[in-house]
């Protein structure tokens, strides 16, 4: 049943029994994690990856770093973002300049394979990779994820919002999804909980199979599946709370009211910036300082980003659920898999 958003309740949403509207949950902050759930994925014992290959390790042989007088800079696209990159990246290019002595570069990319290939092909030696894509870039392109961002209230992170339109009175659950009659649109292939996620998460949980119990169609992203279930394009859909947060606060003809969430998620960890593990050491150092020495309140990096902090993290430990997830999911890591 759709719950009084006066009931819904942190720690125990109910998800067999309650659907809630997003604005309760939103208000509640429910679209982040804590630290305390940071902390949990960190002590994790983990002795081996559980999917593909460990970050490398820096070549202990001098000829094979990477010395470039530009470091270049990039992202996954971000969702909803425009792209005063510029002024956005102010704050912490001038911080990589402090602390290696390098000028800095941002390159744009339009998706997530592109930001893996620009790393994989040194055309990017720092990045910004998303969750789901973060695994693509370990394996392929010699990337070594390093820190995640927190907000000023310590929340990081996101979750998987199994969500519907506000009036979708015959879905109540995430086995509705199953129905002939029910048109789901996932985000991208590589994307964590836009397609990876649910494919595992629904399976294990509800017994929903994507592609099997109902067609996948994908979006192009989680913004396209947020306004695509507003406008009627798709009846329902897995999207990234923040994501879904940041389309409908940009958007004036969207509101959280518009939207029934069924079940969400435990948090996943918030894309990480990875730089390329063949660069020189100093400049590895300079580039940890940057931004696990800094606090980047007030900048307009902090706004792009809703970070004001940065803290170190360990692939193995913190991506061992999108591990699992891939792993169940029988991913590849090629680069044909970011976009088949």
């Amino acid at each position: 049943m759709l719950a009084d958003g006066d009931e819904f309740e942190f720690a125990t949403p109910n998800w067999e029994e309650n659907n809630y509207l997003a604005s309760p949950l939103i208000d509640a902050g429910y679209e982040r994690g804590s630290t305390e759930d940071l902390e949990n994925m960190g002590d994790r014992e983990v002795d081996e990856v559980p999917h593909g290959q460990p970050v490398q390790e820096t070549p202990e042989n001098e000829s094979e770093w990477l010395d470039p007088d530009t470091l270049v800079f990039t992202e996954s696209p971000s969702e909803d973002v425009q792209g005063r990159y510029e002024e956005d990246f102010e704050a912490i290019f001038d911080r990589i300049r402090e602390e290696t002595g390098k000028e800095v570069e941002y390159n744009k990319v339009d998706n997530y394979a592109a930001s893996v290939e620009a790393m994989r092909s040194e055309r990017a030696h720092i990045a910004n990779f998303s969750t789901g894509t973060t695994a693509f870039a370990v394996n392929l392109c010699g990337a070594v994820p390093f820190a995640v961002g927190i907000g000023s209230d310590g929340a990081f992170g996101y979750r998987l919002f199994a969500t519907t339109r506000a009036d979708a009175d015959d879905i109540q659950s995430v086995e509705d999804f199953a129905r002939d009659d029910v048109t789901m649109a996932h985000a991208e292939p590589a994307s964590n909980s836009g397609h990876q996620a649910p494919s595992a998460l629904f399976d294990q949980e509800f017994d929903v199979t994507p592609e099997e119990d109902y067609e996948v169609e994908f979006s192009g992203g989680h913004s396209q599946t947020t306004r695509g279930i507003a406008n009627g394009d798709y009846d329902a859909g897995p999207i990234c709370s923040t994501c879904m947060k940041d389309t409908v606060e940009g958007d004036s003809s969207l509101e959280f009211d518009d939207f029934k969430i069924v079940w969400a998620s435990n948090p996943f960890p918030n894309g990480p910036i990875a730089y390329r593990y063949n660069l020189h050491p100093d400049i590895i150092e300079g580039i940890k300082a940057a931004w696990l020495e800094t606090d980047f309140s007030g900048t307009a990096y902090a706004e792009r980003t809703d970070y004001t902090e940065f803290v170190p993290i360990e692939y193995r430990r913190h991506w061992y659920d999108i591990m699992v997830i891939q792993r169940y999911n029988d991913v590849e890591y090629e680069q044909g898999s970011l976009s088949e």
